[in-house]
């Protein structure tokens, strides 16, 4: 039986991916409470597995002491000196008290826990795994949608969509590949749970550093991304080489680059803007398309006056004031925008 356990247990850890130690150690544990249960619950004792034999030992743990008021827990000096001569009060000794029919009653009581302890240890990978992938992009399958949270099939274990990080007017359907920004992942009574996105900012980011080789290789940087995900997202972009046009590189030839994140993020308007260490000069890029006349800065209140050509008021301040608030998010200052009436 010894030895059939042993080989299951090794098909088990290879099969799974888990470490031999883990398994033995729920073994042990699952042991311990299978010998109390079936022999004697007052007794301390420890299971020791024998991972080159195969075999199984139970033993009493007794401390020495001068006279013993308890007989499950403690042994006598001179009891413990006709095991062993050198044993002092205070030391523990190990007595073995393996039934003889110990390992047929324990496999059975042991199974259930070793069960659970495989599905724990699982968990624990997965958690690991899924964790070192927050703030990246995963790629799965969608199995099912369910009021309006999407399920993922991304391999081991689902990724759950919510409503709230779908950008609007995004359709899904059952079987559709879809790529998403890993937002956190969780672990709890019911496993690990992984949280993703389709409106983080993130995602955009991950997609240009994986779209755009200068970005990955360090002369361009993303310095920041404002973005309501489904509809519009500006990105701030600074070149380390002078000879590199940031902009450039992350619209790519014939705007292929921009173009491919644009269709991964289905027709998202995308704005690339020339970040300034200049708060003006920033400020008057960051409300791209329009254009900008003058800037005038308050450091103290962080605030920019800006003046635009009056026909492109609207364009300045974008429908519902959305240019005008991703480029404030942007830039991280508050944005006032006037016409420009002196002609």
């Amino acid at each position: 039986m010894e030895k059939g356990l042993f080989e299951v247990l090794t098909e088990i850890c290879d099969e799974k991916g888990i470490s031999p130690d883990v398994l033995i150690e729920a073994l042990e544990a699952a042991l311990v409470a299978a010998y109390k249960k079936n022999f004697n619950s007052a007794q301390n004792v420890e299971v020791q597995v024998d991972k080159e034999g195969g075999s199984v030992k139970v033993f009493a743990k007794k401390t020495v002491v001068e006279l013993v008021d308890n007989d499950h827990e403690e042994i006598s000096l001179d009891d413990a000196r006709k095991i062993n001569g050198n044993y002092e009060i205070g030391d523990i000794v190990n007595i073995e008290v393996t039934p003889k029919n110990f390992g047929r009653i324990s496999a059975m009581t042991a199974k259930q826990v070793v069960t659970q302890r495989i599905r724990e240890a699982e968990r624990g990978i997965i958690y690991s795994e899924f964790t070192e992938k927050t703030n990246d992009i995963i790629s799965g399958t969608i199995e099912r949608i369910e009021r309006g949270t999407v399920f993922i099939d991304i391999g081991k274990i689902e990724a759950v969509l919510p409503e709230k990080e779908q950008p609007a007017g995004e359709i899904y359907e059952v079987g559709q590949t879809l790529r998403c920004y890993v937002n956190e992942v969780r672990s709890g009574t019911r496993g690990t749970q992984i949280i993703v996105s389709r409106t983080h900012p993130g995602l955009v980011k991950r997609l240009f550093e994986t779209e755009v080789p200068e970005i990955g290789e360090g002369i361009v940087e993303i310095k920041n991304i404002a973005r309501e995900g489904g509809s519009r997202t500006k990105i701030a972009v600074y070149s380390n080489d002078p000879d590199i046009d940031a902009q450039g590189a992350c619209i790519g030839p014939k705007g292929l680059r921009v173009q491919n994140i644009g269709d991964e993020l289905r027709d998202e308007k995308i704005d690339i803007v020339k970040w300034s260490e200049d708060p003006a000069e920033f400020i008057a890029a960051s409300l791209s398309p329009a254009q900008v006349i003058s800037t005038d800065i308050n450091e103290e209140e962080k605030s920019a006056h800006v003046v635009v050509p009056e026909h492109q008021l609207s364009l300045a301040i974008g429908k519902s004031g959305q240019n005008v608030r991703l480029a404030a998010r942007l830039t991280g200052w508050k944005i006032d925008i006037k016409p420009d009436t002196s002609k």
